[in-house]
């Protein structure tokens, strides 16, 4: 069986990332869409996560179970080192990434090809005040660290999400499709 393809989809928040693998998963049940491991409780507003303690987090780390792992917020995030299973039996797999773990991501898996999913201000101030998780001036701040650089060597494909769920999806799954020569 042929290697399968990894894809960290990254962004900035009130992109649509989340949203979009969603999307495009309902459409291509072939997909696997990581579940992240996260220091925040699992019934928090969000994407759907696996909630965990600090000391569980740091246990698993230590335990070899995350293939990736960052910090970022004031939380920790984990990437399950099944992923390699899962790319080994020819599986197309989508991660929600952070821009510091990129450089990283694509060390350890030369093949990775990074999906930049952004959309307008305005918009992403919608959907993060919708969230209902930050303040007026936190919102501000995720938007003022909007620049996403991408490290040297790592394929980046951009989405545009600045349209309905379904258009958008249909942009991601166009992103994956093989580079043409």
């Amino acid at each position: 069986m042929s290697p399968g393809h990894l894809f960290a989809v990254a962004g900035p928040s009130g992109a649509g990332k989340d949203t979009l693998m969603a999307a495009a998963r309902r459409r291509r049940p072939d997909l696997v869409i990581v579940r992240r491991v996260i220091t925040r409780p699992s019934g928090a507003t969000g994407e759907p996560h696996e909630g965990v303690s600090e000391a569980e987090f740091a246990r698993r780390r230590a335990a070899g179970d995350f293939a990736l792992w960052w910090e970022a917020h004031g939380l920790r995030y984990g990437i399950p080192a099944t992923i390699r299973d899962d790319l080994g039996a020819g599986r197309t797999v989508l991660f929600n990434a952070s821009r510091r773990i990129l450089a990283t991501a694509g060390r350890q898996f030369p093949g990775l090809v990074v999906l930049h999913v952004s959309a307008p201000d305005a918009l992403r101030a919608e959907r993060l005040a919708a969230r209902g998780r930050e303040s007026a001036a936190e919102i501000g701040a995720r938007l003022d660290r909007s620049d996403l650089t991408m490290p040297d060597g790592v394929p980046v494909r951009r989405i545009v999400n600045d349209g309905g769920v379904e258009d958008g999806a249909e942009r991601l799954l166009a992103a994956l499709q093989p580079a043409r020569a």
